[in-house]
């Protein structure tokens, strides 16, 4: 009887999705900010950290999907 380990994810799926968690990060750290306690800050507002984060990480979350998807050329012999 022959076992084979057959994954449905290439090494390049992989590779990919990893990339796509770190645009994901990247956006998240973008949206952070530090607080300085209960005065108002009026940083929250900001174009970063209302505009630019959100679209980085929902395109790291669609660069995932995509990733998932991805179908490697398959070689000829």
């Amino acid at each position: 009887m022959e076992t084979s380990k057959n994954f449905g994810l290439e090494k390049i799926n992989l590779i990919l999705i990893a990339l796509g968690f770190v645009v994901i990060v990247i956006g998240f750290l973008l949206m952070t900010g530090s607080t300085t306690g209960t005065e108002f800050n009026p940083d929250i507002f900001s174009v970063r950290r209302i505009t630019i984060g959100p679209m980085i990480s929902l395109a790291g979350f669609l660069f995932v999907i995509v990733a998932i998807l991805y179908k490697p050329k398959s070689k000829v012999a």
